[in-house]
């Protein structure tokens, strides 16, 4: 297959994957549909795996060009567009979309995507899932909710390649979304800032207030110019000019 260079293809991003056999059939899975950026975050048995090769049957190009992050920030940073998929409510307001109209989406917008996919015992933890913008998943059999790693990307990759050749541009030119480590840094700023202010109280609701104002502050699809613009609110309101 004739590797892509296409900016709507989705990166793949496996969180925290336990076995490299998964990882090679992940590949396998994203291959047989035209995927082919994986990005792994803190491997458990480090990187490069070599169960994974063998697992993987013949996808050697996506593992070859796999990138290893340490955090799930890391690894999205330069995504304006990221997507968590899960199968049970992770505490998380967010938009939740099926994988086809994910897939939709991602044609459809401006911008790299990334599509995160949990450990294979407990999927996405919920500070996994607030980095996203949005949820993917699928109805599934409320007795039986297990899928397999592979089994998830190959839904979303599949679902991804039916729009292939009937993804239509944009009818009008929307400012670029921002990509995910300028949001972080916006978001790290008014931290700081509340921190400083006090407003994290009591200590036992810090992790859900935090949890909301990023989900909150995640949701819009900043532009780049959206976001200069708020820090240059922010940094305003922490450092008033003297008015003469």
């Amino acid at each position: 297959m004739t590797e892509t260079t296409d900016l709507h293809q989705p990166i793949i991003v496996l969180v925290r994957p336990q076995l490299g056999e998964n990882i090679g059939k992940a590949a396998r899975a994203m291959l047989n549909f035209g995927l082919t950026e994986m990005r792994l975050v803190a491997p458990r048995d480090g990187w490069p795996n070599p169960q994974a090769g063998p697992a993987a049957s013949g996808a050697d190009a996506v593992l070859e060009r796999a990138r290893v992050f340490d955090s799930v920030a890391e690894a999205v940073a330069d995504c304006p567009h990221v997507y968590a998929t899960t199968v049970r409510k992770r505490g998380v307001t967010k938009p939740v979309v099926t994988p086809e109209t994910a897939a939709r989406e991602i044609h459809g917008q401006p911008g790299r995507s990334a599509i995160l996919f949990g450990p294979e015992r407990s999927g996405l933890e919920t500070d996994d899932v607030a980095v996203a913008r949005t949820i993917v998943t699928v109805p599934i059999n409320p007795e039986f909710g297990s899928l397999n790693l592979a089994q998830a990307v190959i839904l979303v990759a599949y679902e991804w390649s039916k729009g292939v050749a009937l993804a239509q541009p944009t009818d009008t030119d929307l400012p670029l979304p921002a990509p995910q480590e300028e949001l972080d840094g916006m978001i790290g700023q008014l931290d700081a800032m509340l921190e400083g202010a006090g407003f994290y109280f009591p200590p036992d609701r810090v992790p859900t207030t935090k949890r909301t104002l990023r989900t909150l502050l995640t949701k819009p699809g900043w532009s780049s110019q959206e976001v200069r613009t708020l820090r240059g609110v922010l940094s305003a309101l922490a450092h008033p000019r003297q008015r003469g």
